[in-house]
């Protein structure tokens, strides 16, 4: 008989920490773009890492390889790309000349750390299953699309107010507000659609892909503005569910559903509350 000859094992459990690793030097390698004044390099490649950043994550999962040095490894990533990186690339493009605009980086890239830190330790705490619908907070890769949004304004429109001192340092310290703020946003693949909107969904993103490789600069532009106005509503709908559990079971149609309804039988309430008015007792 001959010996069965073993075939070689591939190993895939290293995959998702090469990709982690590879978001590092990729998210560091837009740092020097930016020194070498060569910003849409340095975007393009920032924007690279943060989609290896979110993918190495779900094919640890899909692989079943998980572990607790690839959520700290992935977790140091995100402070390099989506901290570090950003606030290299914002002063030495728009901030060099400025007194405070080494601070205001500082700033930004200590509250990507803090939120990172808080939503680490979040991972061990007991919530309401809609609170994991919601970020607290703007997650670190919005933060860090975010902050490089007045430079994508200056490569698409020049110069202009948006890339003064004083309105990117705002910019800056708003973003860096937002990061490590309470505010709830809702976390994108938490939104259902519905069957016959998958077809448009599709169009509209093979758009939005084709848009990214025209006009790369409005797109961010474009992107910033949306994931800005989605607030509120994430600030309405997780007040809704707070404030009625006996939803909290029910799918997203449902809720939406009685929402609505609930609106109806309230139709006046919106009035009253601008009014400062209260129901009357008895």
């Amino acid at each position: 008989m001959k010996p069965r000859i073993k075939a070689p094992v591939v190993s895939l459990r290293i995959l998702p920490s090469a990709m982690t690793v590879a978001a590092i030097c990729l998210g560091l390698s837009s740092v020097k773009f930016a020194l070498d004044n060569r910003p849409t390099e340095a975007m393009a490649f920032l924007a690279v890492a943060a989609i290896l950043d979110a993918l190495d994550g779900r094919m640890a999962r899909a692989l079943k390889v998980t572990s607790r040095m690839g959520e700290e490894i992935d977790s140091l990533a995100d402070a390099v790309n989506f901290g570090v990186a950003p606030a290299f690339i914002v002063y030495g493009t728009l901030l060099s000349q400025s007194r405070v605009g080494w601070i205001v980086v500082l700033l930004y890239a200590v509250c990507i750390v803090l939120r990172l830190a808080r939503y680490n330790a979040m991972l061990d705490v007991d919530q309401p299953a809609y609170e994991k619908k919601y970020f607290v907070g703007m997650p670190a890769p919005a933060g860090a699309i975010g902050a490089i949004g007045p430079l994508a304004a200056k490569m698409q429109f020049g110069e202009g107010w948006w890339t003064s001192e004083l309105a990117v340092v705002i910019w800056m310290i708003g973003v860096s507000l937002l990061v490590v703020s309470t505010l709830p946003m809702r976390k994108i693949h938490t939104f259902s659609v519905s069957p016959n909107m998958v077809a448009p969904l599709l169009a509209a993103l093979a758009i939005l892909m084709a848009a990214s490789i025209l006009y790369g600069y409005i797109t961010i532009l474009v992107i910033i503005v949306a994931y800005v106005i989605h607030i509120p509503f994430a600030i309405r709908t997780r007040r809704f569910l707070a404030e009625h559990p006996e939803v909290w079971d029910d799918k997203p149609r449902q809720q939406r559903a009685a929402r609505r309804a609930i609106r109806r039988a309230q139709p006046h309430r919106r009035s009253m509350m601008r009014l400062g008015l209260r129901k009357p007792d008895g």
